[in-house]
């Protein structure tokens, strides 16, 4: 699922002042952009993308420091129905000079309009100094470097509260059947389910449940069976990943495990993704599993004496990753967005290799809420200790780095089959019809 599709979803962050305003305002002269761009410099460079709200003016403020240095104008305009209309704008000669993609699978059909320019050697240098080879990757077509990665998230976290896990007297696991001992051990204390999740995202309902069976096919079968698998060379229907079903299901498809503070197994598809932040936060829920970007919601709600919950260690909610089942591997998948220039003028040029620097992301990250793989960043500056580990989590060379899965796949599966099988699968349909009517979404 696209990373701004979730995140404008989620409730802003508050993050961001006047001056963010007055850039996204602020377009004068040469700001045509778009196209065919001429090597000239123009006064204004677009971009466009599905970033909104707040976090949209945190975009916009990132390059302050960087038009007061060149005064090159960047204006940002978010757009919340971006990955239906980017194509369409592209084909139709409106595309912006910059644009910033959710998406590899989406960037891929950008690529193939004959749109999208190739990166300079600047950018390219870029990031093969500041990013892995994996990263660069998701951004190559056909041996072709066309985007630079910006920011990132980490997903596969299962959030809980520290308090009541020293109330209880337990700990945080480090394997796979660690965690399924904890769950018996507060359903055994509390008399009822330990999890919570909520798989309702309006038209994108479901993709919550693809990142659990994500976690497992990587965590079971390895990252040599997930590239297979989003290369469509290992099919749904395979064992390995009718196992990571299995595996989900014995936690989401268990009537005493879920779902609590909602109801049964089947509140799980009526139940609005962000909403679990509060369950979690109110102790009515001691268990979600959900990316990074969960901590933004957590500034929304409010725990019993009204003060925002503390995202912190010994705080009232905090994070740790989805073990494996072998102690000490960490194998995790995320996601990100990646930069794609449709104009080479030199002003474009100037801003897209700011982009691909670590400036940029030191300056973006430290007005809070995002985090960035950038190697060479500096993850002292995120917002919180959370999103600190976050970070240092992603630039860590030995971290198994895997996209998200359902975002590299054909959109008929990953954002279509994939995302209707897991609410079916919540709503009772067996796994092997499931895997099929999934596996079915390759041939539309």
């Amino acid at each position: 699922m696209a990373l701004s599709q979730r995140y404008r979803l989620l409730a802003p962050v508050a993050l961001m002042g006047a001056a963010a305003l007055v850039l996204a305002g602020c377009a004068e002269g040469g700001g045509e952009g778009g196209g065919d761009g001429g090597g000239d410099a123009k006064t204004t460079v677009r971009i466009s993308g599905g970033i909104t709200g707040g976090e949209a003016d945190a975009l916009n403020e990132s390059f302050a420091q960087f038009t007061e240095d060149t005064g090159i104008k960047v204006e940002y305009t978010g757009d919340k129905s971006f990955e239906g209309n980017i194509v369409t704008k592209v084909t139709g000669g409106d595309a912006p000079d910059i644009a910033i993609v959710p998406q590899p699978g989406l960037l891929k059909t950008l690529v193939e309009t004959g749109k999208v320019l190739p990166a300079s050697e600047a950018v390219e240098s870029a990031v093969d100094e500041n990013w892995s080879p994996d990263w660069k990757k998701y951004g190559t077509f056909d041996d072709t470097f066309y985007a630079a990665p910006m920011l990132a998230n980490l997903k596969g976290y299962v959030w809980y509260s520290p308090k009541q896990f020293a109330e209880w007297g337990v700990e945080v696991p480090k394997t796979w059947d660690e965690m399924i001992a904890l769950t018996d051990k507060i359903v055994e204390t509390t008399g009822g389910p330990a999890w919570c999740a909520g798989f309702a995202s309006d038209a994108a309902s479901g993709w919550p449940g693809t990142d659990w069976v994500e976690d497992l096919v990587l965590r079971q079968a390895g990252p040599e069976v997930y590239d297979q698998w989003v290369a469509g060379d290992v099919k749904f229907t395979d064992p390995q990943i009718k196992s990571a079903f299995d595996a989900v299901g014995e936690i989401l498809l268990n009537p005493e495990y879920v779902n609590a503070g909602y109801g049964d197994v089947k509140s799980i598809n009526s139940t609005a993704f962000g909403d679990v932040a509060a369950a979690v936060a109110s102790g009515d829920c001691a268990l979600t599993h959900q990316a990074s970007f969960l901590s933004a919601n957590f500034l929304d709600v409010q725990t019993a004496d009204g003060a925002t919950p503390e995202v912190a260690p010994d705080g009232d909610v905090y994070a740790f990753l989805t073990p494996g089942y072998t102690e000490g591997e960490l194998q995790v998948e995320g996601g990100g967005e990646f930069v794609a220039a449709f104009s080479d003028d030199e002003s474009t040029q100037e801003v897209l290799e700011f982009m691909a620097s670590p400036e940029f992301a030191d300056a973006r990250v430290k007005l809070g809420g995002v985090i960035s793989a950038n190697k060479n960043a500096d993850p002292s500056l995120a917002s919180s200790e959370f999103l600190q580990e976050a970070m240092t989590t992603l630039q860590d060379e030995t971290t198994v780095f895997r996209f998200d899965a359902s975002d590299l796949m054909p959109s008929t599966v990953g954002s279509g089959s994939f995302w209707k099988g897991m609410v079916d699968w919540i709503d009772g349909k067996d796994t092997e019809t499931v895997l099929s009517d999934i596996q079915a979404g390759y041939e539309n």
